[in-house]
């Protein structure tokens, strides 16, 4: 279309052109018959009209540019704030997750992977266990038959000579919420004998005895093993447990250590928590609940009647 072409009226009749034509801003009502029409200036600055307003329009599109670089300026703002006030919450929200995971693992339960074959066919290496720490809390005590997680430093190990010192304290308290790993003090066993009790074994071909009552683990050992190789006849102290693997066999349980200053038991108080469920891996899953196999010898010994 050429810039030269004459804009077009409402009706789409083209505008009179000449000197003497009125301009489309300067009609803004009928004149009468024989009444001279007074067109005055019309591109003075108080010329008024469509053409008028649309100057003024022009203006303040001018001055909304403005404020929209203004508010543009603003905005680019905003998102660097927002994206500051985001990475505020964000570390905000995982220190808080830590500290619930720390005090979780402080207090309630902590995960433990099995280092051997020592509780086959119940637990295998490399399964990973939840420890709930909360078993024993508020007066409780293990019972027979419960699978435990102790610290073995005193009565299967003799006590490390580490030298005192915040590093040794920093370890000491890093192992205690689960920051630090367990290392080799850490045991998984079964509570076989709890204070008061006698445990006693004639040798290969005979049951665990329990304060005289035969214990029939057959459901429990790893096939083919005995209930124990070696005979021998132990009362449990106040506040000790006599603990033994379910693979006979193949476990340096309370039997090795009969004849070392602990006597082979196990203190309540180096008791982490009771092995309460296999998480992992997914097919060896499992909640590992205190068997039957115990319950015969239930009330039949003093004080080691623990509940």
């Amino acid at each position: 279309m050429s810039t030269h072409e004459p804009p077009a009226d409402r009706d789409g009749r083209p505008a009179p052109t000449g000197a003497d034509s009125p301009t489309r801003s300067a009609v803004v009502s009928a004149p009468d018959a024989g009444e001279a029409v007074d067109q005055g200036p019309q591109d003075g600055p108080g010329a008024a009209g469509p053409s008028g307003a649309s100057d003024g329009l022009d203006g303040l599109d001018g001055l909304d540019g403005l404020d929209r670089g203004a508010g543009g300026a603003d905005s680019d703002e905003d998102p660097g704030e927002g994206g500051r006030s985001r990475s505020r919450e964000l570390l905000l929200l995982t220190g808080i997750c830590l500290f619930v995971l720390l005090l979780v693992n402080a207090f309630v339960a902590r995960p433990f992977s099995v280092p051997s074959e020592s509780m086959e066919n119940t637990l295998r290496p490399g399964d990973r266990l939840i420890v709930n720490k909360l078993s024993y809390a508020f007066g409780g005590h293990p019972r027979r038959g419960d699978v435990v997680v102790f610290d073995g430093t005193g009565s299967f190990l003799r006590k490390p000579l580490e030298p005192a010192g915040l590093g040794t304290s920093l370890r000491s308290f890093g192992r205690e919420i689960g920051l630090v790993p367990a290392g080799d003090s850490v045991y998984v066993k079964r509570v076989v004998g709890i204070g008061g009790d006698r445990v006693t074994s004639a040798g290969p071909g005979h049951p665990i005895t329990v304060n005289g009552v035969p214990v029939d683990e057959s459901g429990l050992l790893f096939p083919g093993d005995e209930p124990s190789n070696v005979a021998f006849d132990v009362v449990v102290p106040p506040g000790k447990l006599w603990v033994m693997g379910d693979h006979r066999s193949a476990s340096r349980d309370s039997r090795d250590h009969l004849g070392e200053p602990g006597g082979g038991f196990v203190p309540e108080s180096k008791v982490i928590g009771r092995a309460a469920w296999v998480v992992y891996p997914v097919g060896h899953w499992a909640d590992l609940d205190r068997p039957d196999a115990y319950a015969a010898a239930e009330g039949t010994g003093g004080h080691g009647e623990q509940g």
